[in-house]
């Protein structure tokens, strides 16, 4: 049996693909190494781990007890999933929240109402509204009632922590 020790340009171990015969060719290599790591819509570069010549015919002949190193590259045809944000983009459910639409439920509404993703809203309203009823079970009712003026636009953020401490307090006072 003979072999050809692969390893792929982010690894940094060697693995072995065994084969009959003296030579393999670097298509069938590039199936059997896509077949043993289960690659799918990917191509494969080959290049000799030593001279960094790269095997571009598929029918090149690559002598056993060979060291190469493979690289993936997106499939001809295939978009790259490498995409970063850019930045936000206005929809038009926030154009209208800042024109002031009336069909549109003000933030208040939106506060008390359980099924937010049927809502009439813009998307920022309803993420403030999510927002604050997933940590309304934390709170205690004036703590909640400080969150509901923070998140109507009544004060900027959440209170200071002097604050927390007056709310609980007075709390245990009552």
């Amino acid at each position: 049996m003979s072999c050809v020790h692969y390893r792929f340009q982010s690894r940094l171990t060697y693995d072995s693909l065994q084969f009959e015969g003296l030579n393999i060719t670097a298509g069938e290599l590039k199936r059997q190494i896509m077949r043993r790591e289960r690659l799918k819509f990917c191509q494969l570069k080959i290049s000799k781990a030593q001279t960094d010549e790269e095997y571009t015919d598929d029918d090149a002949l690559i002598p056993k007890n060979t060291s190469v190193i493979i690289r993936r590259v997106p499939a001809a045809g295939l978009k790259s999933s490498n995409r970063r944000f850019v930045g936000h983009q206005a929809g038009p459910s926030a154009k209208s929240s800042q024109t002031g639409d009336s069909s549109l439920l003000s933030l208040e509404q939106l506060l008390k109402t359980e099924n937010l993703a049927e809502a009439k809203a813009s998307e920022e309203d309803k993420l403030k509204a999510v927002m604050y009823q997933s940590s309304l079970c934390y709170y205690s009712s004036r703590a909640a009632a400080l969150l509901r003026t923070s998140a109507s636009g009544g004060a900027q953020g959440f209170p200071a922590a002097s604050c927390w401490r007056w709310t609980t307090q007075t709390e245990r006072e009552s």
